[in-house]
């Protein structure tokens, strides 16, 4: 059976370790299919693109293109999924951390029609390694576990550079990409989930490099990679997931709604008023966190509806809050000497009908897109 590999390659500032690992790349060719090489120079400044000319000069099979701004590894690899033309895509980072010959591998599953993406994992072999940073590896560990938790895919290693896709799902995902750098790796993580891809696994080799050596990436992108995993998979978690974070997100609203209550209430301002004041902060606290971790754009409505439906469901739980409030205190002597306990309990069961509301109404997903 012919047919094409296309191998993604990001490069910035890879002067010292491009050459090698374009022939290394190049190394595994020869066997039952062509490759393809689509090096994606990030606006280096070391010399890498003029080593890139001359090395594309000697090959046909390697393509080579270039930001002007450099803009990071996830906008690299997007430019070089959309130039592909292969019947697989996959990744190779411009460093020599990854053997190329792990794709052989990588590709059976495939080739025989059972995959539709394959993620090399560093931690399925149990060989002789090189022994690094123990924080380093304990992030990635602990990023695929949570990813894991919100996609409900049962991977070993999420943050693995060695990821292989047919043409058509990577193609159809990547314009949907929106991470530049290594935010990349959860992102499509979550988009492969969501799509209910076939997943397949593979042990490969990995020959970590230091800092010093040129290692990029940091603790930040771990940080970020885990807003990443909240942001682009908490709104297709399983329903269990979905509700932990919304508690997260109620809490937060919750504890706000509290806060300006009793500080309003302190300072003098009416009883109906400082409810309906404290509320409105709150909503506009919880829309905003859904926005950013639990619910995403990817909604039936355009924005104004979408905004419609949000103040047509928080007046509804507006009325809901203010009226148990007042009931509460007005059935329970002791909520009449501490106000706040009634708001508490209003409070809470608008956590439970602010939930519904944002899934059912607000924030309905679009179906089948």
């Amino acid at each position: 059976m012919s047919y094409t590999l296309s191998l993604i390659v990001p490069c910035y500032n890879e002067a010292q370790t491009i050459e090698t690992c374009i022939e290394r790349v190049l190394d595994i060719g020869g066997q039952d299919f062509s490759l393809e090489i689509v090096v994606v120079d990030d606006a280096s400044t070391d010399g890498s693109w003029h080593a890139l000319e001359k090395i594309a000069a000697q090959h046909s099979e390697i393509k080579i293109l270039k930001h002007e701004k450099n803009r990071g590894k996830g906008a690299a690899l997007r430019t070089g999924f959309i130039h592909a033309t292969g019947d697989f895509v996959g990744i190779q980072d411009a460093d020599a951390e990854y053997n190329p010959r792990d794709y052989l591998a990588m590709l059976e599953p495939l080739v025989d029609g059972r995959a539709d993406v394959v993620y090399g994992s560093r931690y399925l072999r149990p060989d002789t390694r090189r022994v690094l940073y123990f924080w380093h590896t304990w992030m990635n560990k602990t990023l695929t576990s949570v990813s894991n938790m919100f996609t409900n895919l049962d991977i070993t290693d999420m943050e693995t550079c060695y990821k292989l896709f047919r043409r058509e799902i990577i193609q159809k995902i990547a314009p949907e990409l929106k991470e530049e750098r290594f935010g990349f790796e959860p992102e499509v993580t979550a988009k492969v989930a969501e799509a209910k891809c076939r997943v397949y696994e593979c042990a490969i080799s990995y020959n970590p490099r230091t800092y010093e050596e040129g290692k990029k990436i940091g603790w930040k992108d771990g940080v970020h990679a885990l807003y990443c995993i909240f942001h682009y998979s908490a709104n297709a978690a399983p329903l269990p997931m979905q509700i932990l974070i919304y508690l997260f997100i109620g809490g937060v609203s919750l504890l706000v709604n509290m806060i300006f209550f009793v500080g309003l209430t302190r300072i003098g301002i009416a009883l109906n008023h400082a409810i309906i004041a404290s509320f409105i902060i709150a909503a506009l606290c919880n829309y905003l966190l859904c926005i950013a971790i639990l619910f995403r754009h990817k909604v039936r409505w355009n924005t104004g509806i979408e905004l419609f439906w949000y103040i047509f469901s928080v007046l509804i739980m507006g009325v809901v809050d203010f009226t148990l409030t007042r009931l509460l205190i007005a059935v329970t002597p002791f909520f009449m000497l501490h106000w706040s306990g009634a708001k508490f309990i209003a409070s809470s069961v608008g956590f439970f009908g602010n939930f519904v509301l944002r899934r059912i109404l607000v924030f309905p997903e679009r179906k089948g897109g």
